[in-house]
């Protein structure tokens, strides 16, 4: 008898090794799961990027305002007319409107 259940058991164990070590394991599987969602989180994140990206060239396509602010922020440009006033020192004395970009309030417009 006591044959017959070691016999049994070792049977067990053998037809339970490929479904938690084998190819296609339950192992394998949950590790794949983890991976898809991980997938699907940086496909997310890079398909709001992208919308971010293609509402900006839209907008550089068609309106003349976010050109103009391009052309002020990252080039330096100045209307015909206007006046330029860089102010130089402690920015962190300067009112900002949004409290995060100092750039944006290191220069003064005038017409």
């Amino acid at each position: 008898m006591r044959w017959v259940s070691l016999i049994l058991i070792s049977l067990l164990l053998l037809l339970q090794y490929p479904l938690w070590f084998g190819r296609g394991s339950w192992l394998k599987a949950w590790d794949l799961a983890r991976q898809v969602d991980e997938q699907k989180n940086i496909n997310q994140k890079t398909q709001a990027r992208n919308t971010v990206l293609d509402a900006e060239v839209r907008d550089l396509k068609q309106g003349t305002e976010a050109l103009e602010e391009r052309a002020r922020n990252e080039l330096g440009m100045v209307k015909r007319d206007e006046i330029f006033f860089q102010i130089v020192g402690d920015h962190s004395l300067l009112p900002t409107s949004t409290g995060s970009d100092v750039r944006a309030t290191s220069g003064v417009f005038l017409k």
